[in-house]
């Protein structure tokens, strides 16, 4: 008992500096961060840098004002833009990955050197990878001048500067949109629940859903968060970004999938060739379920990574394009330029509320999964 309350010691004694760094500066900045959000601190100019400024508590007010606020269009915008490049950028990496993984799980000729340049990109910053990028995706000249190899024209797509943009929608209908995304997902849970058998969850979903439908119905359909239509859509000058973003972080889902690829019983694949399965049905009924882990994973850390993107816009688009911008850039400006304090502080609450929607049911999961197997 002496030594086991000895080493007990020790590890507080290890641990204490760590929880203690830990409590300062993660938990009680977010909790100030909350805080200030919460005030109207920077929105008096005369008090914004004052040596004892007079901060007053209003509550929601700055949350209001970003998302039905007139002049605040391009924190909307950043929002319809975070999310479209969230979805393109898992996509385009999962896919990416895979398929370089694939094709180095077939042992080819200079696996090693392949392995090495597929991986290369994920060793540079952001903001090399947006300089590189930039240069790249000049109005007047790099992938612009590629047609002019062959014979052809210069192409006058404006990859970083485009106002064009598809997929348009009305900001007032986001109520609508968001009930529709949450509804379908509810009937999703629901299915896998009845299919499970757990009778109160499914019972528990589908009151959710019922009552999602009734609002959706009756009470979505009056609400509107601004005096006037604002469009807003996937803007094309956030393709180069998506494009770049790939490009670097493709290899880091390559070498998941390819460590679970190589991972994988070679009995298992012999078994389903056994039982007459072609290479495609062993890929599809064999391989890729039992990829589905790593596939969750990687969205997950794909998504925290595009959620709260930065350095790579900046480089890339400067802080000043509104049509390549996000939130974290917009949270900057607000904070550090316009030294609207509450204002940032506000923005950078809601990324933090957006990141912990993807984080925190994948923890929670994976407790689960731990306390299952204990």
């Amino acid at each position: 008992m002496k030594s086991l309350s000895k080493d007990r010691l020790w590890a507080i004694a290890v641990l204490t500096p760590s929880i203690l760094l830990i409590g300062i500066f993660v938990y009680y900045f977010i909790g100030r961060t909350i805080y200030v959000s919460l005030t109207d601190w920077g929105n008096d100019p005369a008090q914004a840098l004052a040596l004892n400024p007079i901060i007053r508590w209003v509550g929601l007010q700055n949350y209001s004002e970003l998302f039905t606020g007139f002049l605040q269009g391009r924190f909307r915008q950043e929002l319809v833009n975070t999310l479209f490049f969230t979805v393109f950028f898992i996509v385009g990496c999962l896919g990416v990955g895979l398929g370089l993984a694939l094709i180095l799980d077939r042992n080819p000729k200079g696996e090693g050197l392949w392995r090495t340049i597929f991986l290369f990109p994920m060793s540079l910053s952001f903001i090399v990878t947006g300089t590189i990028w930039r240069w790249m995706l000049q109005p007047q000249g790099g992938v612009n001048q590629a047609p002019t190899l062959f014979g052809g024209q210069p192409s006058t797509f404006a990859w970083l500067s485009s106002n064009d943009s598809a997929l348009k929608f009305d900001w007032n209908n986001l109520p609508l949109i968001t009930a529709a995304v949450v509804g379908a997902v509810l009937i999703v849970v629901a299915v896998r629940a009845a299919r499970e058998g757990q009778r109160t969850r499914t019972l528990v979903v589908a009151v959710c859903t019922a009552l999602l439908i009734l609002w959706a119905v009756f009470i979505g359909p009056r609400v509107k968060l601004l005096a006037a239509p604002e469009l807003h859509g996937f803007n094309f000058a956030m393709i180069g970004i998506i494009i770049a973003a790939v490009w670097q972080m493709s290899g880091y889902t390559m070498a998941l999938y390819l460590a679970g690829l190589r991972g994988i019983p070679e009995e298992l694949r012999e078994a389903a060739k056994v039982d007459g399965a072609r290479d495609a049905q062993m890929y599809r009924f064999v391989i890729f379920p039992l990829l589905s882990p790593i596939t969750l994973s990687a969205m997950i850390i794909l998504g925290h990574i595009s959620l709260k993107i930065f350095d790579l816009v900046y480089a890339m688009a400067g802080p000043d394009n509104i049509a390549a911008s996000v939130p974290a850039l917009n949270m900057y400006l607000t904070s550090f330029r316009q030294n609207q304090f509450a204002l940032g502080a506000a923005i950078g609450t809601i990324l933090l509320i957006l990141v912990a929607f993807v984080i925190v049911p994948y923890l929670a999961n994976q407790f689960k999964g731990e306390e299952g197997h204990s």
